[in-house]
């Protein structure tokens, strides 16, 4: 049997990275996905050299108008059939939402929700055809509960969580497996782009990417289908769910309200 072809998304910095290099030192070969080319080729090259594997660089703007059709038609025009698919693509912003530019927030149910599902309806036939393979799909601990203050994001994760669950049941016995990582906190670009660094809660608990990476892939290669990274996050999570819901969210409010 042919070698493993990982596509990842976002793939240039971050959990994406991190997940890119599991994913070689496991021998799997790789589809880098990203906007950012330079940083991509650079990647490449050292998983080249480190672990022997093929890695194929698309420089990508996931967040353009029917991104995944077109994306979808690059792969197969390269002739290269993925075993696993890693959404990991994606952003949050921070602010009143009445504050948001609506473009913003447009874009980023476009990233978070509409290019995932896309990217995922096209690619995951394949795999159930050949009884082999999964699908990744980066959420948060966001998505168990409302997030006042970026509401949009909480909203798109939460989406994620319920897709992915849902795509589980569906796989059952197929071969294929559909796994959902939910970090909490992660040093990352992502909390400078979401306007996040000020947040006295974030220092606290933000974990390392490196790690985040190392306990979603180790849950994804168990076969779980949801994977909390880290036990505060854990406690968090299991908290936001039994919890009343009107506390949650007034408790989330009061951490994340803009000064």
């Amino acid at each position: 049997m042919d070698r493993e072809l990982a596509l990842v998304t976002g793939a240039s910095a971050g959990i994406g990275t991190h997940l890119a290099r599991l994913f070689a030192a496991d021998g799997s070969d790789l589809v880098l996905v990203a906007r950012r080319g330079e940083r991509l080729e650079a990647l490449a090259q050292d998983l080249r050299a480190g672990h022997g594997v093929q890695v194929h660089v698309i420089p990508f703007d996931l967040g353009r108008p029917r991104a995944a059709e077109a994306l979808v038609a690059e792969l197969a025009a390269r002739g290269l059939e993925v075993d696993v698919l890693v959404n990991n693509a994606g952003f949050g912003a921070r602010g009143r939402f009445t504050g948001q530019e609506p473009e913003l927030l447009r874009a980023m149910i476009d990233l978070n929700v509409t290019e995932l599902v896309a990217l995922t309806r096209a690619l995951l036939p394949a795999m159930v055809a050949r009884g082999r393979g999964g699908v990744v799909n980066i959420a948060s601990t966001a998505a168990f509960q409302a997030g006042p203050y970026m509401s949009v994001y909480y909203a798109t994760k939460a989406f994620v969580l319920s897709f992915t669950e849902g795509l589980a049941v569906e796989l059952d016995s197929s071969g294929v497996t559909a796994c959902c990582v939910c970090p909490g906190a992660t040093r990352t670009e992502f909390a400078d782009v979401a306007g996040m660094t000020d947040l006295k809660l974030f220092d606290l608990t933000a974990m390392d990417a490196r790690k985040v990476a190392r306990i979603g892939y180790r849950g994804f290669r168990r076969g779980r289908t949801v994977v909390v990274t880290g036990l505060s996050n854990w406690l968090g999570s299991i908290g936001a769910q039994i919890a009343p819901r009107v506390l949650s969210r007034w408790l989330v409010g009061r951490m994340q309200a803009p000064e």
